[in-house]
């Protein structure tokens, strides 16, 4: 890269990710069809959302009314956005749930959240060149943003785990969506640079918002502020805002020493589309990632506990290290953003109903005693080579095993399970359940035939990547009469 910086040569970390963003195009065709099932994994978990008042509250923009012209569109609604409210709005949507794709390592984020900002400048641009008479972009512009995307936040989570320092991943949300939108807005490479040292200048928000006793609401639009706030850095930079080249290791001022007690931010694998390649899907029921084959496991022994919640004497639960430290929890959870995150609950509701549904976190539900009951009975243990399976780079496991003992000596009911649904290595088998997860998903807002219009596109590789940005972003318009808030009836 040629690169001219009046006194001091930017950080090697900045460099190399600022060369990959602006270097050729990709060519791995796992990745783009990997990215075509992650682009409507995304939009799926989107228009659910809209379906829960928490989250349609936030949405819109800030001030009531306002309306860009050439602006973005808030799939599901009427809403027509600047970019940077468009960022946050299409980024709560996809996050609201916690049922979109997800990334595990030192660190762990959900790389699908970076396309609040590449979908909403995507879009953006796309109306305003059709405007100025020049051509929109492609569908398969936004896969490329996508898998070098989802390839700068997942490597940099492998090695760097900001959770334990109290910061939340969704730095590194806002990281990979500031390099790409500036890319997308036409960023000269020092310019990525620039908004890449602005982005880590910001720091992160603390993770105590997904922790007892301040779980909330926060964890599910933290990722929607994150991209939000990359595009307007980009967009800050575009404008002529100076960077920082050594903003991660200034002396005693930079990231390494402030965040990291003097540790350097690692980004030692090489940058290609690894991270997209073996992204994990969340199939069968919205659940913090770390839990999902507990889940999976708990509602194989569904049917073995029916009418005999009194006869069980204790359920273990085997787990890997980082669920331990962050998703096991005693006592009184005190909302839906506590009991996604909790494993006891999420097994317990797996072994009670026989399945989980983002309903299963509502009030309604956690009032049922048994709930309760069976969370008392559990032992939640680490089983140290799950826990080394999980960081091992050829498997990537998730393992859980759940074994429930019973007080009258009957034989105890085991079942453990190492990759979930939604893992690479269950990929054929996860594809059919993935596009219904998807046709549900979408039914829950448009009619049956344009459902069946949409999950035709998206099956369509060719097809789709064809599609201007614009044109995609139409076919999910509400067409219909909206209300005041601009969400349809």
């Amino acid at each position: 890269m040629s690169y001219v910086f009046p006194s001091q040569k930017p950080d090697p970390v900045f460099l190399k990710i600022a060369e990959y963003i602006a270097g050729p195009s990709l060519t791995s065709k796992e990745a783009y069809a990997t990215a075509r099932l992650c682009l409507a994994d995304a939009l799926g978990c989107a228009v659910l959302a809209l379906q829960f008042p928490e989250c349609r509250k936030l949405l819109g923009p800030l001030t009531p009314g306002m309306r860009i012209p050439n602006g973005c569109l808030i799939p599901g609604t009427a809403y027509i956005l600047d970019p940077v409210s468009g960022a946050f709005n299409i980024g709560t949507l996809i996050r609201w749930l916690d049922y979109n794709d997800t990334w595990l390592a030192a660190e762990w984020g959900h790389p699908s959240d970076n396309l609040g900002s590449i979908l909403a400048v995507s879009d953006y641009l796309s109306r305003n060149n059709i405007s100025a008479g020049k051509k929109p972009l492609r569908v398969k512009q936004v896969l490329t943003a996508m898998i070098k995307a989802y390839e700068i936040q997942g490597c940099l989570a492998l090695e760097n785990s900001l959770n334990r320092v109290g910061l939340d991943h969704v730095l590194l949300v806002k990281v990979a969506s500031a390099g790409i939108v500036a890319h997308l807005l036409g960023a000269r490479p020092d310019q990525i640079v620039d908004t890449l040292s602005q982005a880590f200048i910001d720091n992160g928000p603390l993770r105590t918002y997904r922790h007892f006793p301040n779980t909330g609401s926060r964890k599910s639009w933290a990722a929607g502020d994150a991209t939000s706030r990359g595009t307007w850095l980009a967009m800050m930079v575009l404008r002529g805002e100076m960077g920082y080249p050594t903003a991660l290791t200034a002396r005693e001022w930079g990231f390494n020493d402030v965040v990291l007690d003097g540790n350097p931010i690692l980004l030692r694998r090489p940058l290609g589309s690894y991270v997209m390649e073996n992204i994990l899907f969340k199939i069968s029921f919205p659940a913090e990632f770390h839990g999902q084959t507990a889940v999976e496991a708990a509602l194989q022994l569904h049917r073995f506990i029916n009418g005999r919640l009194d006869k069980i004497e204790k359920i273990v639960l085997e787990t890997q290290e980082s669920a331990v430290r962050i998703i096991s929890k005693t006592g009184p959870l005190r909302n839906p953003a506590d009991r996604d995150h909790c494993l006891q609950y999420m097994a317990a509701v797996g072994l009670l109903y026989g399945e989980l549904t983002a309903e299963h976190y509502q009030d309604v539900v956690a009032q049922d005693p048994r709930i309760d009951a069976l969370r008392k009975k559990m032992v939640v243990r680490q089983n140290k080579q799950f826990s080394r399976d999980y960081l091992d780079p050829s498997k990537r496991s998730i393992a859980n095993g759940v074994h429930i003992f019973f007080r009258d000596g009957s034989a105890p009911q085991h079942c453990v399970i190492h990759y979930p649904l939604g893992h690479r290595r269950r990929r054929a088998e996860a594809l059919p359940h993935l596009f219904k997860k998807f046709e549900s998903n979408l039914a829950s807002c448009f009619s049956t035939r344009r459902v069946r219009i949409l999950v035709r596109l998206f099956e369509d590789q060719e097809r789709l990547e064809s599609l201007p940005v614009n044109e995609l972003m139409d076919c999910f318009r509400r067409f219909h009469k909206t209300s005041r808030t601009g969400y349809l009836k």
